[in-house]
């Protein structure tokens, strides 16, 4: 995990504090400092003062956001800003903690963002492997993919692929197999994780009015 507090004070003590109910702290003196040295693969959260000098804490939050390089993240202030507070929560922060910082509650702040970091490594890595299964499908199969989530019978995707039913049953069957869904409501929260659209259902002919 990591801290990054301007004052050498506080940031020797939330380290010392930190390491002794054996996280593995690593301290930064300022958000330059801890960019220069970050590495988004690396687990854990971030315990962020809110005032620094030049980018200050809630400008790290959004950098680190818009890189795509979020973590979880527990802030804490000496000015008790409750503007700020709110800015930080929208934006994701786990908490957000004034100075003097109480042991019990940053500890508990602490454990909780590291199991939601955990938490969204273990769905990022879930994720990426049913993007894996994803790239296997040819385009065909992603076509028949799109209408099948949309709840569409063989027959009448074949329709509207132009091809013959006994063809459709052979892309499902692959595309199952493929993305190792054992079920149909597997496959589309499988859809679903991936973002897939379903495909626009096209309306049945309706019967011609009899006079």
């Amino acid at each position: 995990m990591f801290v990054v507090d301007d004052d050498p004070g506080v940031l020797r003590a939330l380290t010392r504090l930190l390491v002794a109910a054996g996280f593995e702290a690593r301290p930064f003196p300022s958000p330059a400092a801890f960019l220069e040295q970050h590495d988004p693969a690396t687990p854990g959260c971030l315990v962020l003062d809110v005032a620094l000098p030049g980018l200050d804490g809630l400008q790290l939050q959004q950098t680190l956001t818009a890189s795509g390089a979020g973590r979880p993240i527990v802030f804490i202030t000496g000015r008790g800003d409750i503007p700020s507070s709110v800015r930080a929560m929208k934006a994701g922060a786990v908490d957000f903690l004034t100075k003097p910082v109480n042991d019990r509650e940053l500890l508990a702040a602490v454990r909780n963002a590291i199991e939601m970091n955990r938490r969204a490594r273990v769905a990022q890595i879930e994720l990426d492997a049913l993007g894996q299964r994803l790239a296997s499908l040819t385009p065909r199969e992603r076509e028949v993919l799109a209408h099948v989530v949309a709840g569409r019978l063989n027959k009448q995707i074949a329709a509207d692929l132009g091809t013959v039913e006994k063809t459709i049953k052979v892309h499902r069957a692959r595309i199952m197999q493929k993305t190792a869904a054992r079920s149909l409501a597997e496959l589309v929260r499988i859809a679903d994780k991936l973002g897939i659209t379903p495909a626009n259902r096209q309306e049945e002919p309706r019967p011609a009015p009899s006079f």
